[in-house]
């Protein structure tokens, strides 16, 4: 199985490994793996050699309080109804002025 890298991934895990464990100047490997310094000096900070998880730390809803939120929340967990459902009745319920 393939390795998934996002779209403005340049490296790979294995060619960050090699980054962490080989000693050679910070331009002769940025030159080597075609990646600026910056790139280089990040990876070698780094303990892992994952990708950090990008976006919000906390997700939450760009169009709901957190109040109607949980409103809908519970609603979907009392009903048990598919979320289109809910959806129809949610819109017609926390309609907007």
């Amino acid at each position: 199985m393939g390795q998934i890298l996002h779209g403005s991934a340049r490296t790979t895990e294995a060619v960050r490994r090699a980054i962490q464990l080989r000693q050679e100047s910070v331009r002769a490997a940025a030159k080597r793996y075609g990646v600026s310094p910056t790139t280089i000096q990040k990876w070698r900070d780094r303990e892992t050699t994952t990708d950090a998880a990008m976006g919000p730390k906390e997700p939450r809803s760009t169009t709901l309080t957190p109040e109607e939120e949980a409103i809908v929340v519970a609603f979907r967990r009392h009903t048990l109804l598919p979320l289109d459902d809910c959806t129809v009745h949610d819109t017609a319920t926390l309609a907007r002025p």
